[in-house]
């Protein structure tokens, strides 16, 4: 196969300094692209620190040939996601691509959670991922280009004990992705979530001494896929851990019809109510919310209702 390349792409990755990002951005620099690395080189739980990530990583990729500037500027703000985009539109005159993989964390029992740490991890993940896709999304579309990657995670799609900001990022972040993916189809813009796991500073505290091997450099190539123009796939979500790679959806039971409800009815029902031996899969794009409301129309219809 043809290898696949990103020569004249730009692309900004945030949270590239370190982690999963760093790995994001040295692969997409090796075949061709020019890349904003965007990290504040902030701690895990967002406070500032006096490393430079961003600048290094940069100064690594021009070393080995490649086209890199850093950026500083924070997500958790409108004024710093334009100033992340118009560093790719100075430095190189466009963005085609937008891996936004910045994050943080901040952990508590959700019977104590503080309502600002609450705040600052949705400033990064949720807002953060709004305030650079809000100035970037324009000019994709005037170009009729574009590749937007959002970071998801198994948090955002099942929950999980003491991560209760972390996780209803996560979980947002679906949405806006199939947002993307469904207004920008027709200006040519595919919008995916990736949903990773492996070993970076995030893991901190945690026992990984049985884990399989889970460098970063095991997401980084269905990330990649995912900001080519090759890429076929529109509002999905695609998991990347230890070697695997699989789809993850949403899924519907085929459900039950009656044309009036009791309490006790739905009771009664609730175990055929919840059958998943016939899921349903509505695809978001190209109108899988228009999809879900005609199949339930068609269901009243048969039904004589």
């Amino acid at each position: 196969m043809t290898e696949l390349r990103f020569d004249d792409r730009v692309a900004v990755i945030t949270g590239g300094g370190r982690g999963l990002g760093r790995s994001y951005a040295l692969l997409l620099a090796s075949r061709g692209a020019k890349i904003v690395v965007n990290d504040p080189g902030a701690s895990m739980a967002g406070d500032a620190t006096d490393e430079a990530p961003a600048e290094a990583l940069a100064n690594e990729i021009r070393a080995a040939g490649g086209e890199a500037v850093a950026n500083t500027d924070s997500v958790a703000t409108p004024e710093g996601g334009k100033a992340i985009v118009q560093s790719a539109l100075d430095a190189f005159g466009r963005i085609d691509i937008l891996v936004h993989s910045a994050g943080n964390v901040r952990r508590s029992p959700l019977a104590e959670f503080p309502y600002e740490d609450f705040d600052q991890v949705l400033d990064v993940h949720l807002r953060g991922a709004f305030n650079v896709v809000r100035p970037a999304f324009p000019l994709m579309q005037a170009q009729g280009y574009g590749r937007v990657v959002l970071t998801g995670s198994i948090n955002g799609l099942y929950g999980k004990a003491n991560n209760a900001n972390y996780a209803t990022s996560k979980a947002g972040l679906m949405g806006m992705s199939n947002t993307i993916a469904i207004e920008g189809a027709e200006a040519g813009i595919k919008s995916n979530v990736i949903i990773p796991a492996a070993v970076t500073r995030m893991s901190a505290g945690i026992d990984v001494s049985q884990f399989p091997p889970m460098d970063p450099e095991l997401v980084a190539p269905t990330v990649a896929w995912l900001c080519h123009e090759n890429c076929s796939i529109s509002g999905e979500m695609l998991v990347a851990m230890g070697g695997r790679v699989a789809r993850a959806f949403i899924a519907e039971s085929e459900g039950v019809f009656r044309s009036d409800w009791s309490i006790e009815d739905v009771a009664n029902e609730i175990d055929a109510i919840r059958a998943v031996d016939k899921p349903l899969v509505f695809a978001p794009v190209p109108k899988g919310e228009l999809e879900h409301l005609l199949y339930g129309f068609d269901m009243a219809r048969k039904n004589g209702a």
